[in-house]
């Protein structure tokens, strides 16, 4: 395909998603490789000066654990969450509204985007609660996950002001109770959280595997479009399975709950979210409703 073959194909989606919020979760490898950063930061600016509105969400669970090493203080998880005492709780602010969400932030101004960060805590972007006692899996002991938050409601009125000044939000899921204290929100959740509030056309969570796979060791069994009636099956049938259950169902919620399509795309793939909104094929798994 050539240069205006290209452009030709992605004029109709260009159209089609003018004005409307796409909400993209960067993780995995668009986050950890810096050449993979700055291809997504740039896809991002782009998508909005073809008159997208882009939001951004980010997690950062391997640079937490790794600043956690070198302050000699032990990760610890259960089911999948962090064990989140004050410590590490600032550690977490440290590192995803400090640090992360600073680079992504001047990525994008590299590339001419007008981008802000903020946090959870931010004019109260993102009330949540503390999560009740959880029990482990394997033990059957409760376990109380400490700061760790389950997100109550959004203010989306904050977001939707930064967008119509054509503004990028670049968030960290960090949320805050009434009483002011800092919580550790799981940020595929948060992501669903937001672009349910705002309403997002879309729903990009970019990972560092093709989408789902019949076979996780053949990237050609890649499922393409799941209706989101059919995730219980694929879930008995070990299809999805271990740490993709969460974010599946992260993707249910949202789409439950109004956004109109959600994709799980290999964000290690050059382009990858330009190659998922704007050509005919796409690349990754499509969440939709329907039975």
């Amino acid at each position: 395909m050539n240069e205006i073959d290209v452009l030709i194909e992605a004029l109709p989606y260009i159209k089609k998603f003018h004005d409307k919020k796409i909400l993209i979760k960067y993780g995995g490898h668009a986050m950890v490789d810096e050449k993979a950063m700055t291809s997504t930061a740039r896809d991002t600016v782009l998508l909005k000066y073809v008159g997208m509105k882009p939001l951004i969400v980010h997690g950062g669970g391997p640079d937490i654990s790794n600043y956690m090493d070198k302050l000699g203080k032990e990760s610890k998880f259960i089911q999948g969450l962090r064990v989140t005492d004050e410590e590490t709780m600032e550690i977490i602010e440290m590192v995803l509204a400090g640090k992360i969400s600073s680079d992504i932030v001047s990525e994008i101004i590299k590339h001419d985007g007008d981008a802000i960060g903020l946090s959870g805590i931010d004019s109260s972007l993102i009330y949540a609660h503390k999560k009740g006692v959880s029990k482990h899996e394997s033990t059957g002991e409760e376990v109380d996950l400490g700061l760790v938050g389950e997100v109550d409601r959004i203010n989306s009125h904050l977001l939707q002001m930064f967008v119509d000044n054509d503004y990028i939000p670049v968030i960290s899921p960090i949320g805050i109770a009434e009483d002011g204290t800092s919580l550790n929100l799981n940020a595929d959740t948060a992501a669903g959280e937001v672009a349910s509030a705002i309403n997002a056309e879309k729903l990009i969570f970019l990972t560092d595997v093709p989408g789902v796979l019949r076979d996780p060791s053949d990237p050609s069994t890649l499922i393409q479009k799941i209706r989101i009636s059919e995730i219980p099956q694929l879930i008995e049938e070990g299809i999805i399975s271990g740490g993709m259950i969460p974010k599946i169902n992260c993707c249910k919620e949202a789409i439950r709950r109004g956004v109109n399509r959600v994709f799980i795309t290999d964000g290690r793939v050059n382009h990858s979210i330009l190659l998922e909104l704007l050509s005919d094929e796409g690349m990754g798994t499509m969440f939709v409703k329907g039975d």
